[in-house]
């Protein structure tokens, strides 16, 4: 659900850029955008176009994601995208609204780009937004979670971590039991936020012991905080 939400946001953001006669050919895209080794980053995209000329209804797009020549991800299905991208990408935007937002899954330290989206419009015109390329800014070692311990009569503990892949969130554990909530929320145009909350009732075995976070991305890579509990 937050996904599409997020989505739907991009869609209103742009809408009244779309709907303007003075449009241009420009794709909203961050310049850069971190992405966790081996874990996925989904690339926000708004592309807009002149109006046309012509009255005809254009119910016809092909979007293209491209790395130069290679094409990344498609939203034509029988179309093949380059073998080093095979199955690692999803092309997640709707072209019939203007978005051309994609996910790449698995990434690779050779995944920096540049990286730029090309529209087709066969009752209309084609094109490249190379001017509005994005690169991947791959990060071998995330920093550790953020976490901070209440202790009022209950214990209770925050987890959090940033991220850039909203289809798949880091998943949190904790080194003890009790009753965890977990929430995700969009902090920018493609940063968003997963907290884990846990409560529990302290037993004297828990004084001075250690309390765990682990944050675990897509494709395994894990990375925790730590806290000394003390009553």
């Amino acid at each position: 659900m937050d996904l599409k939400l997020w989505l739907s946001f991009l869609l209103l953001h742009v809408i009244h850029d779309v709907q303007s006669s003075n449009a241009q050919w420009t794709a909203n895209v961050p310049k850069s955008i971190p992405a966790v080794h081996g874990s996925c980053v989904v690339i926000p995209c708004m592309h807009t176009y002149p109006k046309p000329v012509s009255k005809g209804t254009l119910n016809r797009w092909r979007g293209f994601w491209k790395k130069g020549k290679q094409i990344i991800s498609t939203n034509l299905r029988k179309l093949k995208v380059s073998k080093e991208y095979k199955k690692r990408t999803l092309f997640l935007g709707d072209l019939q609204r203007r978005n051309c937002t994609f996910l790449l899954d698995g990434v690779r330290k050779a995944d920096v780009g540049p990286f730029y989206f090309r529209i087709e419009m066969p009752q209309y015109k084609s094109f490249s937004y190379t001017n509005n390329a994005v690169s991947i800014d791959v990060i071998r070692n995330p920093q550790p979670p953020s976490l901070s311990v209440k202790v009022n009569g209950k214990v209770t503990a925050s987890c959090s971590v940033s991220h850039s892949c909203p289809s798949f969130p880091p998943q949190i554990s904790w080194s003890r039991s009790g009753v965890t909530t977990r929430r995700s929320k969009r902090l920018n145009e493609w940063k968003w936020e997963t907290v884990s909350t846990l409560t529990f009732n302290p037993l004297a075995s828990d004084c001075n012991k250690p309390l765990n976070c682990t944050v675990q991305y897509r494709g395994g890579k894990q990375v925790k905080s730590s806290t000394i509990l003390r009553m």
